[in-house]
């Protein structure tokens, strides 16, 4: 919007399914709405901008000189110089992500990796990896905020946005992650936690006691899905009696799996401790 005093915010979408996008849509305290009119000026997104072709990139390539903030879902390519992501033509030339991505990353005031694959690689980076997917943080010579998760959910990624916009960086543990969000396991505010403290495990699924026995990541996985929930706060995994399969920790999906194991000696109806 010409004028505005919000921050400007750029959505830059490399390879990935698009999913975190997805998600901020459907977001509702606050909504998606709030966002683009409130809180910050959304000047790209190549899913949602109104234009195309070489007037979409010019936008991209007018904000060299303006200040902004670089939100970015998806990994960027490496595979033949960028080739298995080009996002659009500028002047005739093709334009690639990670040539995208490092020329705002240079210029942003802050950098968002919004999701697993944007993170740490994620989906797009698993085995076997053909077009060479890495991390923003990789492509990047700089600090960047990283918010894992196979979708970030819309509260994580508007609420470290609105802590930018008011104090400035939040607090990010070792591997970038914001305290305030990372900072406690699921394990730690899980509803059948009370479960695993006296031994008693699911044996399958469906069973309404705790699940670690048959693979849940939620021990490992320090996020806050819980008591935030998701679907407008919802439901989430667990009280949908499926596992936590660790899709916001570094290392997913590859470090996570199996995300269902049954070859644990837990008895029918479940299990105590280790007997």
């Amino acid at each position: 919007m010409a004028g505005s005093n919000r921050p400007k915010l750029v959505w830059l979408e490399l390879n990935g399914c698009s999913g975190n996008i997805i998600s901020l849509l459907n977001g509702s305290e606050p909504s998606f709405a709030y966002l683009i009119t409130v809180m910050a000026d959304l000047v790209f997104d190549q899913s949602l901008i109104a234009c195309e072709g070489e007037r979409a990139m010019a936008v991209l390539f007018g904000l060299q000189d303006q200040e902004f903030i670089l939100a970015v879902e998806g990994a960027p390519a490496l595979k033949n110089n960028g080739r298995y992501q080009i996002i659009g033509r500028w002047q005739g030339n093709e334009v690639t992500g990670i040539d995208a991505l490092r020329m705002l990353g240079e210029k942003a005031s802050h950098v968002i990796a919004v999701g697993a694959c944007a993170s740490h690689g994620g989906v797009s980076a698993g085995r076997p990896n053909p077009s060479l997917n890495i991390s923003v943080q990789d492509a990047l010579n700089r600090k960047v905020i990283n918010l894992p998760g196979c979708p970030c959910n819309p509260d994580w990624f508007i609420s470290t946005l609105e802590y930018i916009i008011t104090y400035g960086e939040p607090e990010l543990d070792e591997l970038g992650r914001p305290v305030f969000l990372y900072g406690i396991t699921i394990h730690d505010r899980c509803e059948r936690r009370s479960y695993f403290d006296q031994g008693i495990y699911a044996a399958r699924l469906g069973e309404p006691t705790c699940m670690v026995q048959v693979g849940c990541k939620g021990p490992i996985t320090p996020i806050d899905c819980p008591i935030r929930k998701w679907n407008d706060r919802v439901s989430w995994p667990v009280q949908a009696n499926t596992p936590c399969i660790g899709c916001a920790q570094f290392g997913f999906p590859d470090r996570m799996e199996p995300f269902i194991r049954f070859d644990r000696p837990v008895a029918p109806g479940g299990g105590r401790g280790n007997e």
